[in-house]
């Protein structure tokens, strides 16, 4: 047994030999591309407790302490830029809410730690091979040679290979010919900018501060006080709901409905808020997340995957803004469901149905057809959600950008709810009884960002932001409830409103009627 653990023992060190420095070796050249702050970025670890953010050659660097021995050098690319002024006004956002980006970088960081580890984990299994490729009687002459004047020639003789290979003496490094980096507090910096208390440790790289950059960071500042202001004042009034929010009994699961949050990801803490004060346990996002659905707007889902990513159930269509493949396959990384054309089960025998809007390219197997109008898309909805009503599988809630989209199943009385946003305005909820006499209903949202027209980033909101709270029963909906944040920073909460499932032709509950027609393709 001794003899067997000593072998182990040795084969275990000459794993560790190799596998140790190999992994730290690679985990220190690693680097992984990613979305950072808006930003096309290259992120690397570094060893000096500082993240860092570099700008570019023609603005000062930024760094900012971790509180560990580990830390990272963001190397930020492109950008979708109309102004520094609105790039600016987004990195104050974006500093408001930072969870979202800090999680995204933490996660760069443990990719590549594990992807380090198991590649030195490889390459260490070479040392034990190779000792159990001797065999015993050899191994056993190698060590009986090893002597401590050889262990010295072979040491000698690798250092003088490192330092043939890294010449020291080689001017091409000289650092005496390049700027050194000296680092000062933001405050020392810009002594005459009113610095936020959450910035005070912040750091920033002297000698490229001009009275234009001095102007931006005033700007910076300013807009991240009037946001953190606004939203944690809002944040911090949630409390004052809970009296005017139905309470979901035990037998009732709760939904936290948003739409058309258009990056405004300083309204994300607020939805959560909400969603708390009222007992929501899943997450139904009805699309237009972002405001072109580029790349850049990775920051917006990662702010409201964060705020939501203790949730088991989050479900998700892309709007007429999330154009392309990007939103839908970012959010299905992140662990939202998204939808194929197929009935998802959610929790407590909810069914679930979704469609991401027609007029967004590149999403579903549809949109490769020429010609297929929003009429034919509607009309598909309504053939699959028919379909499973007739297998016994009705559904529960038919989550699209658009409620138009929805507007056949309900006429054909296939769907309990049909809800969506788009029109960034609240719209039902609206009774309707279908041909086969199984009634229906379908509600817009309002925008959950506040957005006007597409845009929503803001110190503040541009017009007043809302969420609504569904109220499932035994797998079907029977209740909403919205709740709209004034631009002022107050709460107007809407009537609870019982839904009437009745199977039986019968007149439609009183209710805002629409002539919205979505056949076209102007839309918020």
């Amino acid at each position: 047994m001794r003899q067997r653990l000593g072998r182990l023992l040795i084969l275990g060190l000459a794993w560790a030999v190799l596998a140790v420095p190999v992994s730290l070796l690679a985990f220190a050249n690693s680097s992984e591309s990613t979305n950072i702050a808006s930003h096309d970025a290259v992120v690397s670890p570094t060893f000096d407790g500082y993240a860092t953010l570099d700008l570019g050659p023609y603005l000062p660097n930024l760094r900012y302490p971790t509180g560990y021995a580990l830390g990272a050098d963001v190397r930020l690319g492109k950008t979708n830029l109309s102004s520094y002024e609105a790039l600016i006004q987004r990195y104050a956002v974006i500093g408001s809410q930072p969870e979202g980006e800090i999680a995204k970088l933490r996660s760069a960081l443990s990719t590549m730690a594990v992807d380090s580890a198991v590649t030195g984990a490889l390459v260490g299994l070479l040392g034990p091979a190779a000792l159990v490729a001797l065999g015993r009687r050899r191994r056993e002459e190698l060590f009986h040679h090893l002597t401590p004047r050889r262990v010295g020639y072979v040491g000698l003789a690798g250092v003088v290979l490192a330092v043939a290979v890294l010449q020291p003496w080689s001017r091409r490094g000289d650092e005496s010919r390049l700027q050194g980096e000296d680092w000062v507090s933001v405050a020392d910096e810009l002594p005459d900018v009113p610095v936020p208390e959450e910035a005070a440790r912040l750091e920033i790289e002297s000698g490229l501060m001009t009275t234009g950059t001095k102007r931006l960071a005033e700007s910076a500042f300013d807009s991240y006080r009037r946001s953190v202001a606004f939203y944690e004042k809002v944040v911090a009034a949630t409390p004052e709901l809970a009296d005017q929010l139905h309470r979901p009994a035990d037998d009732e699961t709760v939904a936290l409905l948003v739409s058309d949050r258009h990056d405004n990801i300083g309204m994300d803490a607020v939805a959560r808020a909400i969603a708390d004060q009222g007992g929501a346990t899943m997450l139904l996002d009805a699309g237009d997340d972002t405001s072109t659905g580029s790349p850049w707007e990775a920051f917006s889902l990662d702010s409201l995957h964060q705020a939501f990513r203790d949730y088991d159930h989050l479900f998700a269509v892309a709007g007429n803004h999330d154009n392309g493949d990007f939103v839908p396959t970012y959010l299905d990384d992140l662990g939202f469901t998204t939808f194929e054309g197929e009935l998802v089960d959610g929790p407590d025998d909810i069914r679930l149905l979704g469609s991401d809007d027609p007029r967004s390219s590149g999403l579903g197997s549809w949109r490769d057809e020429v010609g297929l109008s929003f009429g034919d898309h509607a009309e598909r909805v309504a053939d699959d959600a028919c379909a499973y009503d007739e297998d016994g599988e009705r559904v529960s809630t038919l989550l699209v950008h658009d409620a138009n989209t929805g507007r056949d199943a309900l006429a054909r009385g296939c769907v309990d709810l049909v809800v969506g946003g788009h029109i960034h305005a609240q719209l039902g909820p609206t009774r309707v009884v279908g041909e086969n006499g199984k009634a229906g209903y379908t509600y817009t949202n309002g925008t959950t960002g506040g957005a006007a027209y597409a845009v929503a980033i803001g110190s503040k909101l541009r017009r007043d932001a809302q969420v609504t709270l569904v109220t499932y029963r035994a797998g079907r909906p029977v209740g909403l409830q919205p709740v709209t944040v004034r631009t002022v920073g107050d709460f107007v909460v809407g009537p609870y409103t019982q839904l009437d499932l009745g199977d039986e032709a019968a007149e439609a509950l009183p209710g805002p009627e629409t002539t919205n027609d979505p056949s076209g393709d102007e839309s918020p």
